[in-house]
């Protein structure tokens, strides 16, 4: 995972609001929300530009790695952008990159990695990527 990274190495974007309730006691976004506006934006792209039917697919998606790297701290209710780019796309899984940007910043305030590996919806044993998603992620390749 890269150290930090800058708005020009990512290929898609979503705004992420904040909640009141992100903010933990010391004034920040807690870091477990982080890893909920990881999920969000990966799966909303999924879902909109790779044809992921969370309800009636063959195939799911599940987690099997996540980090972050924390650069500065973000509170509510700060206006985010969440950044996506793919680092590695393989027969049955997807390493995406997700940065988490402070609206008008160029520097990402977090960097995070998150990994799924995609399998049969009855069975759970791992099923290639259908060639429609491998299409979509190949374009968000770095």
């Amino acid at each position: 995972m890269k150290e930090r990274g800058q708005r020009g190495d990512y290929k898609n974007f979503r705004a992420v609001p904040t909640r009141w309730a992100d903010n933990d006691m010391y004034g920040h976004i807690n870091n477990v929300a982080y890893y909920g506006f990881f999920d969000t934006i990966v799966n909303a792209w999924l879902i909109e530009n790779a044809g992921l039917d969370i309800h009636n697919g063959d195939r799911i998606g599940l987690v099997v790695e996540t980090g972050c790297r924390f650069f500065r701290p973000l509170s509510f209710p700060t206006a985010l952008v969440g950044a996506l780019r793919v680092q590695r796309v393989g027969n049955t899984s997807v390493a995406y990159e997700v940065g988490i940007f402070e609206e008008g910043v160029e520097d990402a305030a977090a960097v995070g990695r998150f990994v799924h590996v995609y399998v049969d919806r009855m069975t759970r044993k791992p099923a290639p990527l259908s060639m429609e998603m491998r299409a979509a992620l190949r374009a968000l390749e770095r």
